[in-house]
Order: structure tokens, then sequence, then C-alpha cells
């Protein structure tokens, strides 16, 4: 074979292979991007699945918590077992624990749940009321809307959680002392406009009105729980405090 013959040999191989370089380059740019399609994929299913979880976790704490009424209701809370608890909420007795550490902890989240609504409605409501009377007589009206239709829920709040004397000291207090501050700053609200008279303590009348609230469904959730009968004594209510509170 002569010198020239190979040499042109060589140069076609190497031509051959150098044409064959961005075909391989390009299989394994789509087997990268394949790659990450996949794994984006597979991340998106992932934070789907773990949204999914969160839901779901959401739910039956929830579930467990509606439950929890019903049976403190009904037994008082000292003679619940968690075990009637799970039963009622459709659970294995060991989830309650997956949740809450203990019977008291789980009457403590009824408390503060309901608390929590409240005050998030104060924060975000509130503000929209023309004035001080307004939203001293919106207050009154949302806590007992609230519990309207919900008889064990406001027997749990009024009579079942006063039997756990640690629950009130230890767990209880700091969310409803928020309350109650939350309703002082109302009555200083008025009281710095001229709405309310200026000789009375806003700490006072919160625990005042807090008291006359907590009196009125309490002898609802003991007695007939009359359907409607929570709105006419908001109406009600919310009339005596602000004569009372005028200057």
């Amino acid at each position: 074979m002569s010198e020239s013959s190979l040499s042109l040999r060589r140069r076609r191989a190497g031509r051959g292979r150098e044409d064959a370089r961005p075909s391989q380059d390009r299989s394994s740019s789509r087997a990268v991007a394949r790659k990450r399609a996949d794994a984006t994929t597979e991340n998106g299913a992932a934070k789907g699945r773990d949204g999914d979880k969160r839901r779901r976790s959401g739910d039956k704490r929830e579930r467990i918590l509606e439950a929890a009424v019903k049976v403190f209701a009904r037994n008082g809370f000292h003679a619940t077992r968690v075990s009637e608890v799970a039963k009622a909420a459709g659970v294995a007795d060991g989830t309650i624990y997956l949740y809450f550490k203990s019977k008291e902890e789980l009457l403590f989240s009824l408390f503060e749940d309901r608390i929590d609504k409240l005050l998030v409605y104060m924060r975000e409501e509130l503000p929209k009321k023309p004035d001080a009377p307004a939203r001293l007589r919106a207050v009154i009206d949302m806590q007992l809307g609230l519990l309207e239709g919900e008889r064990d829920l406001a027997e749990v709040i009024t009579v079942i959680i006063r039997q756990s004397t640690r629950l009130l000291k230890e767990f209880a207090a700091p969310a409803f002392s928020a309350y109650l501050d939350a309703i002082a700053k109302i009555i200083a609200e008025g009281q710095a406009t001229g709405a309310f008279r200026a000789d009375v303590s806003p700490s006072i009348a919160a625990r005042a009105i807090f008291g006359a609230l907590d009196g009125i469904t309490l002898t609802w959730a003991l007695g007939r729980a009359e359907q409607g009968a929570l709105g006419r004594a908001a109406g009600q209510l919310a009339d005596v405090l602000l004569r009372g509170l005028a200057p």
C-alpha cells in the first residue's frame, strides 16, 4: 500500500471518529436532560406527597379534637380515657400521642384553638370597625357566635376546662391573658378617643366583660341551649356594657 493511500485512510478514519463525537455528545446531553426531568418530576411528586401528608395530618388532628369535645362533655375530664377519644375519632390509641403528649394537652389544645380564632378575628377584622364601641360589640358577637349551636364545646370551655387546675395554671393562662389584653386594648383606645369613660381600668373592664360572657355561655350550655339565645344575649350584653362605659 502506498504512503498516500495509507494517509488517506487515516484521514477518513479520523473524520469518522470526529463525526461520531457530536452524536455521542448529543446522546449524553439527552441522557442528562432526561435525568434532570426525572429528578424534577420526582421532586414535584415528593412535594405533592408531603402536602397530602400534611393535609391528612391536619384533618386527623381536627378529627381528634372534635371527638374530644364530645367525649369530654359526656364524661367529664377526669373520667375520660384517651382510648375513648381515639375510638370516637376512629383512630388507634397510639395515634393520639402523635399529636398530643397527654390528656391535659388535648384539653388545652381545644381551649387554645378557640382562643386563637378569637385573636385572629380581633387582629384582622376589628381594625375595619369604625370605633372602639363597634369593636367591643363585634368581640361580644364573635365570642358568643362561635359557640352558637355547639353546646358540647361551650360546656368544655366553661366547665370541663376548670376541672384541671394544672391546665389552667400552666397552659391556659398565657392564651387567656392574651385575649384579655386584646379586650383591654379596645377599652384603652375608646378612652383615648373619648368614647369610653376614663375612670375605669381597662384590665378590670376586660375581666368584667369576659366574666359576663363566660356566665352567659355557662348557663346556656347547662340549660336548654336554645338556638339563637346566645345571639340575642350578645346584643343585650353589648348594650349594657356600652352604656356603662359611656362617658
